[in-house]
């Protein structure tokens, strides 16, 4: 999902504003996927309201969740290391009490709790509004724990925090869980079957973001293209809903465009896409609103037919193609980014050549590339054997890793001597002389601060690049503003 989130980011620890009369400390820390950052958002918002504020002091919390990922085992890895560093904490702070929130949690609850005794509550992704009730159990001795997967739960009555915010971009939540039975994906045994959220208050947390100076949010899901609201209920129940539900019906292009006519000095992003649920009609409407950005990150994981058969992709790669097409015809520039799995059970040589061959086809601005590991309890981990090498799964890698990397410097090399829109949003990393931003195909792009602020949107004309960044001047402002 993301961002387009890398495969395991490092941990953030995050914090808001501070209540006085709350006696508690809380400290949180994400890793994975877009949806765990947000999720973080929403459970800082429930303990907030329930006597803690958060800290970025570990030691000093009574309190210390980890929102975690099991998309892949080197994420989990990662969590792992840091329980053993709370609980290190722990062995000092007696009164400290550890929880796991999240995927990982799902997976892994019996094993967190009973056998390895590591944590003290385990919370999957839909039980989040437990917690105070979980945490009074935890107070008394007892283990917590509610990992129940539920149809309804979208958290549309939360007010999330904007947890170690810039004020200028939001991430909201429009679909959770997902019906797509990836053999390789842990998300529908650990997210649950996808609903969607009522689009009002969708509409409401963004007009509460554009009253507080928020300049940009990405609309989010694991698959946003599902998104269907007729009232309440699964996507797959909506041929019983009745012609009054079906008349007055949202789907995502419907969404996306109110919400590009209501904030037009705002802009939409939105994560992830799923190619066999993209229709026409929503690239029409990223073309129709300049607010829209033009940059689609669709993950195809495969270049091969029988490999994306295997992974139960319910698209064949002419099918990629054509719709790459059509993104490409209906969107002039618009950046068009990937997720790509190499070494899946039987994986052969030629597969793999089929994976570069559509890399050349596509020519990607930018992509998420990983070595399969097995995840338990997929189908691909119950019914496939792991059979490609772990050398030959690296170099493959390595090979899809070398070709983005001429694409993307290509594709930012096509910028120079361009203007583009720019929304800054932070000091350069390498030089607090410069300001950092990003345009509308989601490329960063630096330039010198002159007298322009965080948060304002700028016209920089490029004048070189390297393959991950855009570097330039600025001419002004931009109509944005």
């Amino acid at each position: 999902m993301e961002k387009i989130i890398e495969e395991s980011k490092q941990g953030e620890s995050l914090v808001l504003e501070n209540k006085p009369e709350n006696n508690k400390k809380l400290y949180i820390e994400s890793y994975g996927c877009a949806m765990n950052f947000s999720d973080s958002e929403i459970v800082a918002s429930i303990l907030s309201s329930n006597g803690y504020n958060t800290t970025q002091v570990l030691e000093e919390a009574d309190l210390v969740l980890v929102n975690t990922c099991s998309i892949r085992d080197k994420a989990e890895q990662t969590i792992r290391k840091r329980l053993e560093k709370y609980n290190a904490v722990k062995r000092i702070n007696s009164k400290m009490k550890v929880g796991v929130l999240g995927c990982m949690a799902e997976r892994l609850k019996s094993q967190f709790l009973e056998q390895e005794k590591i944590v003290d509550l385990v919370v999957g992704p839909d039980a989040y509004k437990d917690l105070p009730n979980l945490l009074s159990e935890v107070e008394e001795g007892r283990d917590a724990i509610n990992v129940i997967l539920s149809k309804e739960e979208t958290y549309g009555d939360i007010s999330p925090v904007r947890l170690m915010s810039n004020g200028i971009t939001a991430l909201v939540s429009i679909t959770r869980g997902c019906d797509n039975m990836c053999t390789f994906c842990v998300v529908p045994f650990t997210r649950g079957r996808e609903r969607s959220r009522e689009p009002q208050s969708i509409m409401a947390e963004i007009q509460d973001l554009y009253e507080k100076g928020f300049k940009e949010v990405t609309l989010l899901g694991q698959n946003v293209d599902s998104y269907l609201w007729y009232g309440g209920g699964l996507k797959k129940d909506f041929d019983k809903a009745s012609e009054i539900q079906k008349a007055t019906a949202v789907n995502f292009d419907h969404l996306l465009e109110m919400v590009a006519q209501t904030f037009p000095k705002m802009r939409i992003r939105f994560s992830t896409s799923n190619p066999q649920d993209m229709h026409e009609s929503v690239l029409h409407i990223i073309a129709k609103y300049p607010n829209i950005c033009k940059h689609i990150h669709l993950p195809v994981q495969s270049g091969s037919d029988r490999i994306l058969k295997e992974m139960n992709r319910l698209h064949t790669r002419e099918e990629y193609m054509t719709l790459v097409d059509k993104i490409k015809t209906i969107i002039p520039g618009c950046a068009i980014t990937q997720d790509m799995i190499t070494g899946f059970p039987t994986e052969t040589e030629e597969d793999h050549k089929d994976t570069l061959s559509l890399m050349e086809y596509v020519k990607y601005n930018f992509g998420y590339m990983f070595a399969y590991s097995e995840r338990p309890g997929t189908l691909a981990e119950r019914k496939m054997e792991d059979d490609v090498p772990e050398e030959t799964k690296l170099r493959r890698l390595q090979e899809i890793v070398d070709l983005q990397q001429q694409h993307s410097l290509i594709s930012c090399q096509e910028f120079i001597g361009e203007t583009v829109e720019v929304l800054i949003d932070k000091i350069s990393k390498k030089s607090a002389a410069e300001f950092s931003g990003r345009n509308s195909q989601n490329m960063t792009v630096v330039f010198p601060k002159e007298n322009y602020k965080i948060g304002e949107f700028v016209n920089v004309k490029i004048t070189s690049c390297t393959s991950g960044t855009l570097k330039g001047e600025a001419v002004g402002y931009s109509e944005m503003n």
